[in-house]
C-alpha cells in the first residue's frame, strides 16, 4: 500500500558505533509541528540511531493527504521503522499516535516515553476548540501558530514560512476531528513499558491527564519535568531524552507496575 503513496521525508541520525542490534530511538511530532524540532533532542541521544520524520500533511511530507483514520499514522509510523525494533517518544498528537501502535504492535514499539497526549474523549478535557469552530483551514492553522508562539514571534516569521504553515491548516482540522472521535488506544492493551511525561508549568488537564494515563497503563510510570511545559522537547532536550534512557534502562529490569518516576530536576547550568 506505502508503494503507491507519496514518500515521507524521514531524518535518521546513525553513529558510527552503533551496528543495530539496539532499538532505534524513533521521535513523533505533534500537530502543526516537523522532524526539524528535535534537532537538540536527536543530539541528546546521538549514542545511538535517532529517527525523525515529517508526519503526512507537514512540512516535506505535504504531498502525503492528511487523513482522519489513526490505523493511517499508524502504517506510516511502521513504514519508516521497516520492521526495526523502537523506542518511540511521542509528543502531543505525536503521542497518541506511539500509544496507537505500541498497542498494535509492540514487537516493533518496544518501549515509549509520551508527552502529554491530548484526550479530549475525557469528561474534564477542555471543549472551546477554536480550530474546529473556524471554517477556513488557513485562518485555523494561523489561530494555532498565534496561540502557540505568540502573535511578535509570528509576525516575525518570513512570508513564506507563514504561507506554509496556512498551507497545513487542512491537516490540522482532520486531526483536530480525529481526537474528537474517541480514543485511538485502550490502556489495558499497552503491554509495554511507557513513561508518561508532563511538565510542572502546563495546564491542570496536561498535568491531570498525564498522571490518570500512567496509572491506567499496565507499565505505565509518571515523570514531571520542573519549569517545563507542553514544548518540553524544545526547552528541555536533556531531561526529555533522559526519560528515553530511562526506558530502555526499564527495558532490562522493568520495576513493579505503576512505580513512578522520580521527578526530573532541571540543571541550568
Amino acid at each position: 500500500m506505502t508503494d503507491l503513496l507519496p514518500p515521507l521525508h524521514v531524518v535518521e541520525w546513525t553513529p558510527p558505533a552503533d551496528h543495530g542490534r539496539l532499538p532505534v530511538r524513533l521521535l513523533v511530532h505533534g500537530t502543526m509541528d516537523r522532524a526539524s524540532s528535535f534537532g537538540r533532542m536527536a543530539a541528546a541521544l546521538g549514542d545511538r540511531t535517532v529517527v525523525a520524520y515529517d508526519r503526512r500533511g507537514y512540512a516535506s511530507s505535504t504531498k502525503r493527504a492528511a487523513t482522519e483514520d489513526f490505523d493511517d499514522q499508524v502504517e506510516d509510523l511502521l513504514e519508516v521503522l521497516d520492521e526495526r525494533p523502537a523506542v518511540a517518544f511521542g509528543h502531543s498528537y505525536g503521542a497518541n499516535v506511539v500509544l496507537t501502535a505500541a498497542a498494535q504492535h509492540p514487537e516493533i514499539v518496544v518501549g515509549a516515553v509520551v508527552w502529554e497526549p491530548p484526550m479530549p474523549w475525557l469528561p474534564y478535557w477542555p471543549t472551546d476548540n477554536p480550530v474546529l469552530s473556524t471554517t477556513d483551514p488557513g485562518d485555523a492553522a494561523e489561530a494555532f501558530m498565534r496561540r502557540m508562539v505568540g502573535d511578535e514571534i509570528w509576525e516575525r516569521l518570513p512570508t513564506t514560512t507563514r504561507r506554509r504553515r496556512r498551507e497545513e491548516g487542512e491537516t490540522l482540522i482532520a486531526e483536530m476531528h480525529t481526537m474528537r472521535g474517541g480514543a485511538p488506544w485502550e490502556p489495558r492493551d499497552i503491554g509495554v513499558p511507557v513513561i508518561v511525561g508532563t511538565g510542572a508549568t502546563s495546564r491542570p488537564y496536561w498535568r491531570r491527564g498525564g498522571a490518570d494515563l500512567a496509572a491506567a497503563l499496565p507499565f505505565g510510570r509518571l515523570a514531571v519535568i520542573p519549569g517545563a511545559g507542553h514544548g518540553a522537547h524544545l526547552t528541555h532536550p536533556i531531561e526529555v531524552a533522559g526519560l528515553v534512557r530511562e526506558v530502555e534502562s526499564w527495558l532490562r529490569t522493568p520495576p513493579p507496575s505503576g512505580e513512578e518516576s522520580a521527578t526530573v530536576e532541571r540543571d541550568d547550568a
